[in-house]
């Protein structure tokens, strides 16, 4: 991201602006907190017509905005007021403007050319002491961070973005947390069959079917991903609708095997933790540099009092003396480090020593609670077996028994698998959410960034009339800028 200032002579700003708006790649600063203080002629106009506006879209030319008022163009005067505002905002000097803004560093030369055809100028500034820049996501009405933006990412997207925005100096954990979370949605909800149905129902999102959830079509490789880990997860267990022995048991039936699952969802938990907290190291040097790092219980003091208790478990449950006390040396050190950082935080004094005690306290237990808390793998696993097996229960009771008992076991078959699927892919969507962003992200963030919101609006070409972009378009049409995507 690259700070940037719109220059252009007085005459050429506005030209140079639509072209901005047009391109939808820059973030303009705009004068105290972007209110209504700033208000044009067409602000006013708008507001004299006291109705809803339109989608907002700026006119090549200076528009005459009493026939705007009179043909209840709202679309127009709405732009034209946002165009107010940021000309409002700009800085003159004689007979130059300008203005600051934000641009991603890729887009900074197609747009400097853009502007350059009405006269303007875009000049790359140095960033300002202390202000972070706008963090560019991977959504769907954003500039695109590059090649990395597939459409697997933006289906990923949701899972970071709402749990808050990434700081613009972290790491971008959009691809791996949407891995982890379908492998751990996997573990919960595995049944090949119940997979199978997800992964269909994705395709049908692919296809935009049914119509009323259209909207929700960019999350559909989200949703196969999903699936494919629970069919996965099912042919390893056995289980297609419920241990029916089409599959057989290629690692363990969870039923039979509960504590060996557990094992396994607690050590996935210990190694997600692990790379959690590494990310986090990472993030609080890039934040604060090596001292942030060092001190921070998300950084290398955290690290090091997670792996000394996690020597110390090892210790305990493979009864080697000598490895407890390394592990208790490491932890001591974490401790040290962590208690450093967080008195540091504090008012001094006694009052500030008991504080940090206590979150040091706090720490440890989250530690071990946190690891625990994975827990939940093999439960909501079990859970989703036994109804498996409870509805293939009822289901062979009733067979043999007649044409009427047939028809009854076919139905509750269908019922019970349609309430097993519904029920735990609504569990274990939940589970995965909760797991990830306590347990996980936690670690990764401590503050919140600020996402980046290029201004863009369509712009109406008038007949025979040519923009920097392209070639004119037909009289009256909107030409709507480039598609644009978000990075986290």
């Amino acid at each position: 991201m690259r700070r940037v200032a719109i220059v252009a002579p007085e005459k050429a700003l506005r030209e140079s602006l639509v072209r901005i708006a047009e391109a939808g790649c820059v973030e303009i600063d705009l004068a105290g907190d972007g209110g209504p203080d700033i208000r044009g002629p067409a602000a006013t106009r708008l507001t004299q017509l006291r109705a809803e506006p339109a989608h907002p879209a700026l006119g090549e030319a200076p528009p005459d905005l009493d026939a705007l008022e009179r043909e209840g163009r709202t679309d127009l005067l709405a732009g034209e007021a946002e165009l107010e505002e940021r000309l409002g905002s700009a800085v003159r000097h004689g007979a130059v403007a300008a203005l600051a803004g934000w641009c991603p560093e890729a887009e900074v030369g197609a747009t400097a050319a853009r502007i350059a055809g009405a006269g303007g100028a875009l000049v790359p500034l140095r960033a300002p002491r202390g202000v972070d820049p706008p963090t560019l996501l991977t959504g769907a009405d954003a500039v695109p961070p590059g090649p990395a933006a597939t459409t697997v990412r933006r289906s990923f997207t949701p899972l970071v973005t709402t749990y808050g925005t990434v700081p613009y100096a972290d790491l971008d954990p959009t691809m791996a947390a949407g891995i982890v979370y379908v492998v751990m949605f996997g573990l919960m909800f595995g049944d090949a069959g119940h997979g199978l149905l997800l992964v269909a129902v994705a395709l049908l999102l692919r296809a935009g079917r049914p119509r009323r959830v259209a909207a929700l079509r960019p999350l559909w490789p989200f949703v196969a991903g999903a699936g494919l880990t629970a069919t996965l997860a099912g042919v390893a267990y056995g289980e297609f609708f419920g241990p029916t022995g089409v599959l057989p048991v290629l690692w363990l039936e969870p039923l039979e095997e509960p504590m060996r699952l557990l094992a396994v969802a607690v050590g996935l938990g210990a190694v997600l933790l692990a790379i959690a907290y590494a990310a986090g190291i990472v993030n609080r040097w890039r934040e604060g540099g090596p001292s942030a790092a060092l001190y921070a219980t998300t950084g290398i003091a955290g690290a090091a009092l997670y792996l000394g208790l996690a020597i110390v478990a090892g210790c305990v449950w493979l009864g080697l003396a000598l490895y407890g006390v390394v592990g208790a040396v490491i932890a001591a050190v974490g401790l040290a480090l962590a208690g450093v950082g967080l008195f540091a935080t504090t008012a001094g004094g006694p009052g500030g020593a008991v504080q940090t005690g206590i979150q040091l306290f706090d720490a440890v237990v989250r530690i071990g609670s946190n690891v625990v808390s994975f827990a939940r793998l093999a439960a909501f696993g079990l859970t989703h077996a036994a109804l498996g097996a409870i509805v293939w229960d009822g289901t062979t009771a009733l067979a043999g028994r007649g044409p009427v008992a047939v028809v009854a076991a076919v139905l509750v078959f269908l019922l019970g698998n349609a309430l097993a699927f519904c029920l735990e892919a609504l569990v274990a969507g939940v589970q995965a959410l909760r797991l990830e962003f306590y347990e996980l992200f936690s670690r990764l963030f401590e503050g919140e960034g600020r996402p980046f919101r290029p201004w863009h609006l369509p712009v109406e070409h008038g007949p025979g009339s040519a923009t920097a972009a392209g070639p004119p378009t037909a009289a009256g049409a909107v030409r709507q800028g480039p598609a644009r995507e978000e990075k986290s």
